[in-house]
């Protein structure tokens, strides 16, 4: 049976334009906000929806999704709250994919086989686990791929040819690329750099490559999308609500602002394959 993420995909790609893949961090800055946010989401242009997991400790996070987790866990917000979420979203959308993207503490804390029954039972169709390699399948990658889950990996700057074979090995879904050598938000990407790169992996597996780490704005997005399959933008968002907030507190403004910046970068990435066609 075509999984969510398999007919997003296969339907853009008959579009000829990259998925805009977009990271919230749950609960931020408070549960109903953040359960707002994660409504409006697709109607502003979201194909794929990734959900962040708060943890106290997110080593591959900037300074921006930092301070979401922390908003969120200050908030109240768990990793039962955030399968809710899920589920809440599933009672309205049937159709759009949704990522849960985080560390494999909470996970583990929740336990691996309760979490994965809930999480199906949510509706989620795919989780990235940073800090879970190849190495360390057993513990929530091949379980995960066996509860219908796909199981997401990472490729980095740094992954080179001897390696990308072990990281694309039992990945499903779609391959994230991390454009930049550093956390979330840091750096701007080369679009050459990851062009080649995206061409390099997509020589040795058929599945999507998306593109994430870096992409702040519409001009960002166009420029790697006209590369990628799916562009990932996170830290722009979580950006978004911050600059929102009143004294720390959601404000009127706060769906709007994340809003509004996902239709500018919807409209981006279907602008970067159109002038990619009329170029050719």
């Amino acid at each position: 049976m075509e999984s969510r993420l398999e007919r997003c995909f296969a339907g853009l790609a008959g579009e000829r334009r990259p998925a805009l893949v977009t990271f919230v961090m749950a609960g931020d800055p408070d549960a109903r906000t953040s359960q707002k946010i994660i409504a409006a989401l697709p109607a502003a242009g979201a194909d794929i929806i990734e959900l962040g997991m708060p943890f106290s400790d997110p080593m591959a996070d900037g300074p921006a999704v930092q301070a979401a987790g922390l908003r969120a866990l200050s908030g109240g917000q768990t990793l039962r709250r955030t399968l809710a979420m899920a589920a809440d979203l599933r009672k309205t959308n049937a159709d759009v994919p949704v990522i849960l993207m985080g560390y494999f503490n909470p996970i583990y804390v929740y336990g691996v086989d309760s979490f994965l029954s809930d999480a199906t039972t949510a509706g989620v169709d795919g989780l990235i686990v940073v800090d879970c390699p190849p190495e360390e399948d057993d513990e929530i990658g091949a379980p995960a791929r066996m509860a219908g889950l796909s199981f997401i990996r990472l490729a980095t700057p740094t992954t080179d040819n001897a390696r990308l074979p072990t990281v694309l090995k039992n990945s499903s879904g779609f391959v994230y690329y991390v454009s930049i050598a550093g956390i979330t938000g840091a750096a701007a990407p080369d679009p050459r750099k990851v062009c080649e790169a995206v061409g390099r992996i997509k020589g040795q597996t058929p599945l999507p490559v998306a593109v994430g780490f870096g992409v702040k704005d519409a001009a960002s997005a166009a420029a790697i999308g006209a590369a990628a399959d799916g562009v990932v933008v996170g830290s722009a968002l979580v950006e978004a609500v911050r600059r929102s907030l009143n004294g720390g507190i959601a404000s009127p403004a706060t769906v709007p602002a994340v809003m509004e910046l996902v239709k500018s970068l919807a409209e981006a990435c279907r602008a970067a394959r159109a002038a990619e066609r009329t170029r050719a």
